[in-house]
């Protein structure tokens, strides 16, 4: 059964191989989701920051995608992905 991040997940995934990093707005993920990010997201660098392991299924999202949270910026809402491993 799909999650709330499976969408994103697939974007990622569709993401050309060539292509090392992404950078998305909080907006833009939004969109992808169809849903808002929780108010937590809009806070805190540690929402981003979860480990795949637990019940944080934004990490596992983009994790299982094959990316990783670069950088940050919650106050211009904003989030560099790069590919893990890269």
């Amino acid at each position: 059964m799909p999650g709330k991040y499976t969408p994103l997940e697939s974007y990622l995934l569709a993401l050309p191989a060539t292509r090392r990093e992404v950078s998305l707005s909080f907006k833009q993920i939004e969109a992808i989701l169809k849903s808002s990010l929780p108010a937590s997201a809009y806070e805190d660098r540690r929402w981003w920051d979860h480990g795949t392991e637990g019940n944080h299924r934004n990490t596992r999202a983009w994790s299982n995608a094959g990316w990783k949270v670069d950088t940050v910026d919650v106050n211009a809402k904003q989030v560099k992905l790069v590919r893990a491993g890269a």
